[in-house]
């Protein structure tokens, strides 16, 4: 009954699209600005991310600075006390000692600023190859309902409630199961890359009596969790996937219309590529 119920409600939908142009233009307007909204939200971030860098990059630069101007201080000193004839042979080593120890500081600093700049290059290309690998294996399914975007350095996938779920249902429709497994076979490839799942919700209440489930916390943690399920019984190391729910707290859209709604019902599956060798450095620091 339900489905001849959708069904019924598609032909009209169909026939609502052949009578009315200014419609399709509305939706196709609609779809386009969404998508510009992702892309500014995409850019966005990356500028943040740029920014963030560059400041730590500004930060070596400036201690870099402050030794050349010791180091500078220290040869003045070593020349004026050369010139002079005041600096005993004690002094003159101490500050031999000094200078050699400025030198190898600034070679240290040199050093570790260009193997940050190296690995985050590295991290770059990496997370572009992985999304263009992401984006070749779905590359089958409907922009409104999958997107792959890079946000933060990581690489989102965002599907669609249309494309994996009943209103309502944890239960993943085929076709989902279909997009899931295409992801699931990139990345039991990509060893270095951890995946988090995350559900989202609108901000309609489920029905009350609703089995299993009390509110939309439920309902995102087991759409999230079934999912997770799908992928790991695809062949991806489950030590590798952790399931999340996000409930109704981080909508794409804050309007309370049916379109804002229909897009804040989503998944997103999130890449991220391990930074071990980062993290090491910035410790380090």
């Amino acid at each position: 009954m339900k489905k001849n119920f959708y069904r019924a409600s598609l032909f009209l939908f169909i026939g609502s699209l052949s009578l009315s142009s200014c419609v399709v233009s509305k939706k196709k307007y609609d779809d386009l600005m969404t998508r510009k909204n992702a892309l500014e939200l995409d850019k966005s971030d990356l500028e943040q991310q740029k920014s963030s860098l560059e400041k730590e990059k500004a930060q070596l630069e400036q201690e870099r600075a402050e030794l050349e101007r010791q180091k500078t201080e220290y040869q003045q000193s070593l020349q004026q006390a050369l010139k002079e004839g005041k600096a005993l042979g004690d002094n003159l080593n101490m500050s031999k000692s000094q200078i050699d120890k400025l030198n190898a500081d600034l070679k240290a600093r040199e050093q570790r600023l260009a193997e940050l700049q190296r690995i985050l290059d590295e991290k770059d290309k990496a997370v572009n190859a992985l999304r263009s690998k992401v984006s070749n294996a779905l590359l089958g399914f409907n922009d409104k309902d999958l997107t792959v975007n890079i946000r933060n350095g990581k690489v989102y996938v965002s599907l669609a409630e249309q494309l994996l779920f009943n209103s309502g249902s944890t239960k993943v429709d085929p076709k989902g199961v279909e997009a899931l497994k295409k992801l699931a076979a990139v990345l039991k490839e990509q060893q270095d890359v951890n995946v988090v799942v995350e559900g989202h919700t609108d901000d309609v209440p489920i029905a009350r009596g609703t089995v299993g489930m009390q509110d939309n916390w439920d309902l995102s943690v087991l759409r999230a969790t079934e999912i997770t399920r799908i992928i790991t019984q695809a062949g991806v190391q489950p030590d590798r996937v952790t399931p999340s729910g996000r409930s109704l707290y981080v909508p794409l859209d804050n309007a309370k219309t049916k379109e804002a709604r229909q897009k804040n019902r989503r998944t997103e599956i999130i890449l991220t590529p391990k930074l071990d060798e980062l993290f090491q450095i910035l410790e380090s620091a």
